[in-house]
């Protein structure tokens, strides 16, 4: 249990756009932020961060919330576990207290696999640093691959003792469960007994975004053929090696800095580049690239650089995802190092900015790379020319942008030797199949979306014109945004000596809705606005008044959602308008206007449901002496609306 006064500390300490931009590419857009949703798939951004409200928001998909709750929902981390992760961010202690085997038992089940994959981590490393085994055969293999001891530590490398249950038994006896060990593919379940996944290897821990372990890949270093070289862990509710990238935690800031990503394919390319100084890598683990990868990177940088040996059938293989590199429209170069090489041995051999400097010469355009190495293949063969034309031309298609298709097709021109308008009438051609195709795959999703739109217009034509939840939200929001502010109230009283004078009082804005609410008798129909306003009055007879971030950053859920809710919007005037001299009035230049301005169309609509009431009453009571008194309550109404209607400067209508 974390204590109030730390929570406190930890959302103070805070910043939002800090902790988004660890995970998405943020840019100024005066005094926001905005990027591409890491909820949704989009191609426009249309999420936003606010430092001023401490907020996030997506006007795509609706995800909102502040920095905690940003954590939660990207890596699926427990309330806790979110507060924790950004405690650590900002250097934040948070007391924990060791965990009970009951309580380990009794946790969450995904908290309880990563909890399990730490565990089994450290034993890894310990076996490495201090079992004799680990020593003579895993710390040797480290060591003669040129690893630092400050690598090892870094990347938590480890070793599996080549026995059939040790750390099965371990993490069994230190309270963790079996069904835990198995659905984490530590353990293989064998009926009486659990037997252990990872044996006689050394072990490369895989984390997530945030550091968290989510599996293994272990490495075999016997020679025995009817073996595995690696054994990866399967995938399991926080492992999906379709969206995992080996060394995304240590290299996402470099890529950020950089603004360029090295795709490598081995754990071992990506240590070593990383101990050379290079961090902006990552690995596919030797699986063919896949688009949640892809977009994986493309949250921190729209250039990717592929580093390959110099097998040809490897890099012809990786072609198809090139493509769907290329689809994404991101922009990717190849480098290709000297026969014999790999990034691993390369940057053993070789010092940091000799690397660098390598890379930089050597990195070609992923489509002219191509049309370079199968070229060649063609001499002589008229036949396989055209289908190497065909084949460069159907990459080119898969590049959304129309300028850089045609800057391709230009350079193909030249280095195949082929007419432009060849090249570009078989681009045209491909175009049209794929505009086709997806025009014939349009009927269903437009009768879907068709069908949606028409609900939307349907439920439009239905809605109440007495609908009130509009303008209690915007009552609330001046609350949220506000309530701390000082107004200046005028009123006509009466002195001692029966005459009327002007008197001037301060308030605060959440005084002043408050007690009209309370005068005019006001609950809202929303019961979460209810609980923000009696949670502010119940502060407020303390002598406290919260601001927004009180409520963004609540530990009721429901609360914290609805408050980021009603102050988000996707608009920001411009700071340029002041820099130019010219000055655009704002809601709170005049708040009591504003303020009056909002409450008095809610007034006016609880009035108008009022009147509607009446008169169905008067219609079909039989009671003359009912009917006059409902008549005289109409009328009575009729004049309080009318009276605040001249004041909104508009007819009443009900």
């Amino acid at each position: 249990m974390i204590k109030p006064e730390t929570i406190q500390k930890i959302f103070d300490a805070a910043r939002i756009e800090e902790v988004v931009g660890d995970f998405v590419t943020l840019k100024k857009r005066g005094v926001n932020y905005i990027g591409l949703c890491p909820f949704h798939n989009e191609k426009t951004p249309s999420f936003t961060v606010s430092p001023a409200k401490g907020i996030f928001k997506c006007f795509g998909c609706g995800k909102a919330g502040n920095a905690v709750k940003f954590i939660m929902e990207h890596e699926h981390y427990s309330y806790p576990e979110a507060l924790k992760y950004v405690a650590r961010k900002y250097g934040v202690e948070v007391e924990e207290t060791e965990l009970t085997s009951e309580e380990k038992q009794q946790m969450d089940e995904r908290d309880g696999m990563f909890a399990l994959n730490t565990f089994i981590s450290g034993y890894f490393q310990d076996n490495l640093s201090n079992s004799e085994e680990g020593k003579a055969i895993g710390l040797t293999y480290f060591k003669e691959r040129g690893f630092l001891e400050a690598t090892i530590k870094k990347f938590q490398l480890g070793y599996a003792l080549d026995e059939w249950e040790t750390y099965s038994k371990h993490a069994l006896s230190n309270g963790y469960t079996k069904e835990v060990l198995v659905k984490t593919g530590l353990s293989i379940d064998k009926g009486n007994r659990l037997m252990d996944r990872f044996r006689g290897r050394v072990m490369f821990p895989i984390h997530n975004l945030t550091g968290k372990v989510i599996g293994f890949g272990g490495r075999i270093l016997s020679k025995e053929k009817s073996t595995a070289k690696y054994v990866n862990s399967p995938e399991s509710d926080i492992y999906n090696k379709s969206k995992s990238l080996y060394g995304i935690f240590f290299a996402r800031n470099a890529i950020v800095k950089q603004d360029n990503c090295y795709l490598v394919e081995g754990y071992t390319d990506v240590i070593s580049l990383h101990q050379t100084g290079i961090e902006n890598v990552v690995a596919s683990s030797g699986t063919s690239l896949t688009v949640e990868q892809i977009k994986l990177i493309k949250r921190f940088t729209p250039n990717i650089t592929i580093l390959y040996d110099g097998d040809a059938a490897g890099i012809k293989a990786s072609f198809r995802g090139i493509d769907l590199i290329l689809y994404q429209g991101m922009n990717v170069k190849i480098v290709l190092f000297p026969e014999g090489e790999d990034p691993d041995s390369f940057a053993r051999s070789h010092t940091s900015s000799e690397v660098e400097e390598f890379i930089q010469k050597e990195a070609a355009d992923f489509i002219s790379f191509k049309t370079r190495l199968l070229l060649d293949e063609t001499v002589g063969d008229p036949t396989a020319k055209a289908a190497l034309i065909k084949e460069i031309v159907q990459t080119i298609a898969h590049i959304p942008d129309a300028i850089n298709r045609t800057v391709y097709i230009q350079e193909c021109s030249t280095l195949m030797e082929i007419p432009e308008q060849t090249l570009m009438n078989e681009l045209n051609k491909l175009l049209r199949e794929k505009y086709r195709k997806n025009l014939r795959q349009q009927p269903e999703q437009e009768t879907v979306a068709g069908t949606e739109r028409k609900q939307r217009v349907s439920e439009q034509m239905e809605m109440d014109p007495l609908d009130i939840s509009e303008h209690e939200k915007q009552v609330v929001r001046l609350i949220l945004l506000y309530g701390t502010e000082k107004i200046t109230i005028r009123e006509i009283i009466t002195d001692e000596l029966g005459e009327e004078v002007e008197e001037e009082r301060e308030q605060s804005v959440a005084q002043y809705i408050l007690q009209n609410l309370e005068e005019d008798g006001i609950r809202f129909e929303n019961d979460i606005y209810n609980h923000i306003v009696d949670e502010v009055r119940a502060l407020m007879q303390n002598g406290n008044i919260p601001d927004e971030h009180y409520f963004v950053n609540h530990t009721d859920e429901k609360m914290a959602a609805e408050a980021v809710s009603i102050i988000a919007t996707p608009y920001e005037l411009s700071t340029n308008w002041e820099k130019n001299q010219i000055y655009v009035k704002k809601e709170g230049d005049d708040l009591l206007k504003t303020i009056i301005t909002t409450l008095n169309p809610l007034r006016t609509k609880l009035i108008s449901r009022h009147l509607k009431e009446l008169q169905e009453k008067i219609k079909i009571s039989g009671d003359e002496a009912e009917i006059f008194l409902l008549q005289q309550q109409f009328f009575e109404l009729k004049k309080v609306a009318n009276e605040i209607d001249r004041e909104l400067k508009r007819p009443f209508d009900y």
